[in-house]
C-alpha cells in the first residue's frame, strides 16, 4: 500500500503543481502583473511548490534527510535528467543575458549550499538571509529588464519569461474561475506531499535505506516532474532555451526559497552522506553548465545523452553504497 500511496502522492504533486501555476498565471494576468514578474516568481516558485510542501511536511514529521535530500536530489535531477531528456529531443540553447545572469547566481547559491553542508546545518537566521537574497534577486532582475526595455524605446519582456508563461495558457482569466483553480492546485500539492513523505518514510524503513536516499531518488524525481513537463513541452514547441531557464530558476528557488522557508520551522541538519557525496555531485553538475551559460553553445543530443548516463550512474552509486564507502574510508560512521 505504501507504493500505491507513493504513486498517488506523485500524481497529486504533478497535477496540483500544474493547476496551481495555471491558476496563478491567470490571476496575475487578470490583475495586470507584468509577465516578467510572473516568469521570475510565479512560474519558478510554482514549479518548485512540490519541493516546498514536501520539505515542510518532512521537517514537521522529523525527517531532515528528506528535506535536504529532496532539494539536492531535485537539483541534480533537474540538470542531469530534465536537461538530458530535453536535449535528446532538441539541443538546448542558452537564453542570452537572462540565463547568463541567473545562471551565475545559481553557481554562487550552489557553492553557498555546499558550504552550509560542511558546517552541518542551516539555521533560521541563514534561512532569512537566503529568502531575502531571492527577493533582492527578483527585484534586481525586474529593474534591470525594465531599464533595458526603456533603452530599446519599447516595453518588452525577456523571451524566457514570455515563453514560460505561454506554456501555462488555458485557464480563463476570470477571477471567479482562476481563484478556485489556484486553491485546488494548492490543496492537491499539500495533500500529495503528505502522502508522498509518509509513504517514502515507510518504504525507507522496510527496505533499509536512509531517509536521505529516498529523498535523493524517489522524492526528488517525483518533485522534478513539473520541470520535466515544462521543458519537454517547450522543446517540442521549438523553445528549448526555456528548458535551461526553467531549470536555473527552479534550482535557485529550491536552494534559496525552499530551504530558507523550511529552516524557519527549525534548524535543518545536513548530515549523513550528503556533505560527503551528494552536495558535491550537485555542485559538479551545476559547474558543467557554465560553458553553456557563458557562450552561445548548446547542449547537444550527445551531451544530453551523457547527462542521462551520468544520472543513471549517480542513482546506481546511491543504491550500491558508494557514499557509505567514501564515508567509511574517511573514518566517518
Amino acid at each position: 500500500m505504501d507504493i500505491v500511496w507513493l504513486a498517488i502522492g506523485l500524481v497529486l504533486l504533478l497535477v496540483g503543481g500544474e493547476v496551481l501555476v495555471r491558476g496563478a498565471v491567470a490571476i496575475a494576468d487578470r490583475l495586470g502583473i507584468p509577465p516578467l514578474i510572473v516568469g521570475l516568481t510565479i512560474v519558478a516558485l510554482g514549479t518548485s511548490a512540490p519541493e516546498l510542501t514536501v520539505a515542510i511536511e518532512a521537517a514537521l514529521t522529523g525527517s531532515p534527510g528528506i528535506v535536504t535530500g529532496s532539494v539536492i536530489g531535485s537539483n541534480i535531477a533537474n540538470i542531469l535528467l530534465v536537461l538530458g531528456i530535453t536535449a535528446a529531443i532538441q539541443p538546448v540553447r542558452a537564453s542570452l543575458k537572462v540565463v547568463n545572469r541567473d545562471g551565475m547566481l545559481l553557481v554562487v547559491a550552489t557553492t553557498f549550499l555546499a558550504g552550509m553542508a560542511i558546517t552541518g546545518a542551516i539555521v533560521p537566521v541563514i534561512g532569512v538571509m537566503m529568502i531575502a537574497s531571492f527577493g533582492l534577486y527578483t527585484f534586481y532582475s525586474y529593474w534591470s529588464e525594465r531599464v533595458a526595455a526603456r533603452r530599446m524605446a519599447h516595453d518588452t519582456v525577456p523571451e524566457l519569461a514570455a515563453e514560460e508563461i505561454e506554456t501555462y495558457q488555458g485557464v480563463p482569466t476570470k477571477l471567479h474561475v482562476s481563484i478556485p483553480v489556484f486553491i485546488a492546485g494548492c490543496a492537491s500539492v499539500i495533500i500529495g506531499a503528505q502522502f508522498l513523505v509518509e509513504a517514502a518514510i515507510n518504504i525507507a524503513r522496510v527496505i533499509g535505506v536512509s531517509d536521505a536516499v529516498i529523498g535523493l531518488t524517489m522524492v526528488a524525481i517525483g518533485t522534478s516532474l513539473p520541470e520535466l513537463a515544462i521543458s519537454v513541452i517547450a522543446a517540442t514547441r521549438g523553445h528549448s532555451d526555456v528548458a535551461l531557464g526553467n531549470v536555473i530558476g527552479s534550482n535557485l528557488s529550491n536552494i534559496l526559497v525552499i530551504l530558507g522557508i523550511t529552516s524557519l520551522f527549525g534548524t535543518i541538519p545536513i548530515g549523513g552522506q550528503i556533505p560527503w557525496f551528494d552536495v558535491w555531485i550537485m555542485l559538479a553538475a551545476t559547474i558543467v553548465l557554465i560553458p553553456v551559460m557563458v557562450s552561445d553553445r548548446s547542449i547537444s543530443r550527445i551531451e544530453g545523452a551523457a547527462f542521462l548516463v551520468c544520472y543513471v550512474i549517480y542513482i546506481a552509486a546511491l543504491f550500491i553504497g558508494v557514499p557509505e564507502a567514501i564515508m567509511h574510508s574517511a573514518g566517518v560512521t
